[in-house]
């Protein structure tokens, strides 16, 4: 059998992968809201955007000028450089952690296009042996974002609303984790490329199938992290403020919802190539082609229940978190180490 040797992996190929990525995953999530607005929609029995353009697709273009012409304000009394920072730190968070996601296949730039003809621009931007870990990681760091934000405010809703974010990230990172170390055990790496050849098998041998309380307890807790719909407390739409994004306007309110839907990409990403066979094909479908399909179904997911589940409270969060999920991601690991012994 003969290994296929991959082109040289230069600096050049790696910013290419990261512009690429910033392009893409950005235009992605604006068209995202378009997507979202027509599902809830079709499943709601409305038309959604139908005026700007033809079937309303340039309301994509329309919120893209309203964002970026909008007023920025800073309000009086606010701690104006972490006010003017947070967002940031929100997007940047999740656009990092894409770096060690395999979103798009490895291509070689032709010879023909002047300076860049044949540049390697590799499928992962970051190829480490603990991406798994590192993109946890840094989704956990975008905590910062919406914690800041709303401490710099001179708000007291701000203020409960950035509390109310971290105790819900933080209470389902620990879900996360716990979930996913159960398949890790499995696999014996942290590499999502060991992921993807350890479900070589066909779809008999996706991890979601050995591990199915693992892979419901992760799209589960990938709600809860990404703000998704029955967990959408930290800007709760049906409240008359909006959380740790109360005094926000124009660009700086939209990263926090590009940063967002960036995380529901890379959710998506991880629970395609975790738990339902990666970049695999099934003999009859190219792996690559596969694998967005499996993406777009996530994304789709997300979508679908947050036009069917109504809002929790609260207190129903914390106590789904820890007396429930967590009891049972715990009983998962212990199971599945026991099965490994034997």
């Amino acid at each position: 059998m003969e290994i296929a040797v991959l082109p040289e992996i230069t600096s050049a190929g790696v910013i290419i992968k990261a512009i690429i990525i910033l392009a893409i995953i950005s235009a992605v999530a604006g068209f995202g809201t378009y997507l979202e607005r027509k599902v809830l929609a079709f499943m709601q029995r409305r038309l959604g955007p139908m005026h700007v353009g033809p079937y309303g697709l340039l309301q994509i273009a329309a919120d893209g000028i309203k964002l970026f012409t909008k007023e920025d304000i800073i309000p009086q009394n606010a701690n104006k450089l972490i006010f003017q920072v947070a967002p940031s730190i929100t997007a940047a968070t999740a656009f990092i952690a894409l770096a060690a996601v395999p979103v798009f296949p490895d291509f070689t730039i032709p010879e023909w296009i002047p300076l860049l003809g044949g540049v390697f621009v590799p499928s992962i931007a970051a190829d480490i042996n603990v991406g798994v870990l590192f993109i946890l990681g840094m989704m956990a760091a975008g905590l910062y974002g919406p914690l800041l934000a709303g401490m710099a405010q001179a708000n007291k809703w701000g203020i409960i609303g950035s509390a109310r974010t971290a105790i819900q990230f933080l209470s389902y990172e620990v879900v996360t984790g716990l979930s996913i170390l159960a398949p890790i055990m499995l696999v014996g790496s942290l590499s999502l490329v060991e992921f993807n050849e350890y479900q070589t098998g066909g779809f008999t041998s996706w991890m979601m199938w050995q591990q199915p309380v693992a892979f419901i307890l992760f799209l589960i807790a990938g709600f809860a992290e990404t703000n998704r719909t029955p967990f959408d407390l930290l800007e709760h739409e049906a409240e008359v403020v909006s959380g740790y994004a109360t005094e926000y306007s124009g660009m700086r309110w939209g990263m926090f919802f590009i940063g967002e839907y960036a995380n529901m990409i890379t959710v998506s990403v991880l629970a395609a190539v975790m738990f339902m066979g990666g970049y695999n094909d099934l003999g009859f479908v190219a792996g690559w082609l596969i694998v967005i399909m499996k993406i777009a179904f996530i994304f789709f997911l997300m979508l679908w229940v947050r036009a069917s589940w109504p809002h929790i409270r609260p207190d129903q969060l914390m106590w789904l978190c820890w007396k429930v999920l967590m009891p049972i991601a715990v009983i998962n690991i212990v199971v599945t180490g026991f099965v490994m012994m034997v």
